[in-house]
């Protein structure tokens, strides 16, 4: 086979019904229920939600104005994804789902109760499931959502949804979310060298003035 001349267009994928794929499952997902956090009962499913913060007082107070009306500005976007999804070798249809999603949305919730400087009270979450091929939109939903609203645990605060290190991996630095909510257990033990509060607070700040 003759080796043809390198040609970028040729590799550019392009569709304007995927752009539109998107645009619909985004309209969707906005428009879903607001729960609780976590939500009042289990549910199974996998797929992509949305933490809300609408306290009106303490550092994000921010969000809870912009969210007193209508719940808009996400403070952070994720996914949960079905087992086995990494590796390819399963779709979340109907006869194989786990709680995946709530059980996320509960892991969430637990770390934002022993954060310091956070009311589980102030936290509200909407999601959406995706269910049998639509899981494979998981990652590219999250993604579109977090690139329109730019939340600030996911842009400017990581570490929110970090899992705890496996073992031998604590020389790490905590994140800049334990940083300023300290009370993870497990964060704690981490001996790497983190940001400064200073820093972390200066980065929070100038996100909050960015948005809204």
């Amino acid at each position: 086979m003759l080796e043809q001349p390198f040609d970028r267009n040729k590799h550019v994928y392009k569709n304007d019904v995927f752009v539109e794929l998107v645009k619909d499952a985004v309209r969707f997902f906005n428009g879903t229920p607001v729960h609780p956090l976590p939500p009042p009962r289990p549910f199974q499913g996998t797929g992509v939600y949305a933490l809300y913060y609408i306290g009106q007082d303490g550092m994000y107070n921010r969000y809870g104005e912009l969210n007193r009306l209508a719940y808009n500005h996400p403070i952070y976007v994720g996914k949960a994804v079905p087992r086995g999804w990494r590796q390819a070798r399963v779709s979340d249809s109907a006869t194989t789902q786990s709680n995946e999603l709530f059980n996320r949305l509960r892991e969430h919730s637990r770390n934002i109760a022993v954060g310091a400087h956070l009311e589980l009270a102030n936290f509200k979450c909407r999601f959406v499931i995706f269910e049998s091929e639509g899981s494979d939109m998981i990652s590219t939903i999250e993604a579109a959502l977090i690139k329109l609203h730019k939340p600030l645990w996911n842009v400017a605060l990581d570490g929110f949804g970090n899992h705890t290190p496996g073992n031998g991996r604590f020389q790490q630095a905590k994140s800049d979310w334990d940083v300023v909510h300290p009370g993870r257990a497990w964060a704690d033990k981490c001996t790497g060298v983190h940001n400064t509060l200073e820093l972390v607070l200066l980065n929070i700040k100038r996100h909050l003035d960015s948005i809204g």
